[in-house]
Formats: C-alpha cells, sequence, structure tokens
C-alpha cells in the first residue's frame, strides 16, 4: 500500500557519532514515512532518537547513510530539503529578545510565505495553540510552554509537508496537547506527514499509524498500530515496549 503513497522521509543505513572513540550514537536506521501518515520514534533516554532526528534535520553532520525529504538529499541539497520541513527542538529553541510575532513573521520570511497567507495561517493556528495577546511580548517573559507553543506555531507557518517534533507534548497544558493531538491528526490526514519522538506511550498509540523502536542506537523493531490492533484489540503498547527494554 506504501508504494501507492508519496514518499517524503527516507532513511537509509543512517550511522553517527560524535567523535571516532564513541561508540555509535545510532548505528544504521533506516525506515521510511509517506504522505498521510504520524510515525513515532520511541525508545529509552539516550536511545538516539534525538541524534536521529538532529540528523534528518541538518543540524548535525552523520558518518554514513542518506536521508532524503520529498527526494532531496538533506546534504546535497540542504535548502530543497529544508524548504519542505519544520522542525521543533526538545529544547524549545528561540530568539528570547524577539516578540513572538517577530519571531513567526522571521520564519515566514525564511521561507517566502507572502504576507496575505501567513496572516491566514497565523489565525489557524492561534485557533490551535492560543497564545493570545503575549504573542507581541518578548519570548524572553515566555513561559516554557508557551516557548513550546511558540516553535509549534513558527515551524508551521510555511506549511511544510513534513513536520518533526522532538518530544512535542512536554511542557505544555492538557487543553493545549489535546488541541494539538486533533490539530496532527487533521494535518496529516490532508497528505502530510509528521515525525516525533515521545515517551508518552499512550500518545503515540492513540496517534500513530507506524512506530520504530531505537535502542541503543539500534533499529530493533517497528510496527504498524493500526494493523496490530487490528489483529489484536487487546494489544498491550506497553507491554509490547517494555519487551525490549529489559
Amino acid at each position: 500500500m506504501d508504494e501507492a503513497k508519496e514518499e517524503i522521509l527516507k532513511i537509509t543505513g543512517l550511522s553517527k557519532r560524535y567523535s571516532k572513540k564513541d561508540d555509535w550514537a545510532v548505528n544504521d536506521i533506516s525506515f521510511s514515512c509517506f504522505a498521510g501518515e504520524t510515525v513515532g520514534l520511541l525508545g529509552h533516554n539516550g536511545a538516539g532518537k534525538s541524534t536521529t532526528l538532529k540528523c534528518l534535520e541538518g543540524m548535525i553532520p552523520y558518518e554514513k547513510g542518506e536521508i532524503l525529504i520529498c527526494g532531496h538529499d538533506i546534504r546535497k541539497e540542504p535548502i530543497a530539503a529544508k524548504s519542505n520541513m519544520g522542525f521543533v527542538t526538545d529544547n524549545h529553541a528561540a530568539f528570547l529578545k524577539m516578540t513572538g510575532i517577530q519571531f513567526i513573521n522571521f520564519y515566514a520570511d525564511i521561507y517566502h510565505v507572502p504576507a496575505g497567507v501567513r496572516e491566514e495561517r497565523l489565525k489557524e493556528l492561534e485557533e490551535v495553540f492560543c497564545l493570545g495577546d503575549p504573542i507581541g511580548n518578548l519570548i524572553s517573559s515566555y513561559s516554557h510552554g508557551m516557548r513550546q507553543k511558540i516553535c509549534m506555531m513558527a515551524s508551521l507557518i510555511h506549511h511544510p509537508k513534513l513536520w518533526v517534533l522532538d518530544e512535542p507534548m512536554t511542557g505544555l497544558d492538557p487543553r493545549t496537547q489535546d488541541a494539538v493531538q486533533k490539530f496532527m491528526r487533521s494535518y496529516a490526514a490532508a497528505g502530510n506527514t509528521i515525525l516525533f519522538s515521545s515517551h508518552a506511550l499512550g500518545v503515540v498509540a492513540k496517534l500513530c499509524d507506524k512506530i520504530y523502536l531505537i535502542r541503543k542506537g539500534e533499529q530493533v523493531d517497528g510496527i504498524n498500530v493500526k494493523e496490530k490492533y487490528a489483529e489484536d484489540p487487546d494489544f498491550d503498547f506497553e507491554e509490547y515496549f517494555f519487551k525490549y527494554e529489559k
């Protein structure tokens, strides 16, 4: 069935280590994400999830493998690849001396989003994230959760085909978590692709079409979540996950 879908992300043989003396942070990671899919990366702290995401975003170099985003190699065609992607880091990095709206406009300028289009998208994003009047305040004054919101909004202003998030629910209040999950479903249903890492197994089980398990830098398993539940309605997601953590 995947053959009929557009392949948005393809990672082949990704291997990365931070020095020649270190073990591989990730070793021979390979998977694909297709249009309309939400895909989860699972693993313990230090398993290699964030390293994998930072490699595909182009933040850090890697020794082996290939990463294609909408057919563009992140190393050979970084601008073309990144133009199709929005990325939210786990530390919610932002320019603290900008206001929220300046930060969003900065992103919109980078991605050449026309003024009229960005205004319409900002209205749609505000309905999800409900940042409100603080969008005019300096980001340095924001709480942890508000910084998460402004980073998510900025990452979506160009309507990327691939939306990548590292621990997206951390710091969000319950109302915003619910709104973001509903948005993720609708965003993928519109033909886009979402890839995110998480420790929230319930969220992953509820949102994801596929998951890939990474343990000590190695890709140890992957399943189609919907097919698994269709085969076994009593499938225990936590039991499945912890089987590989022993």
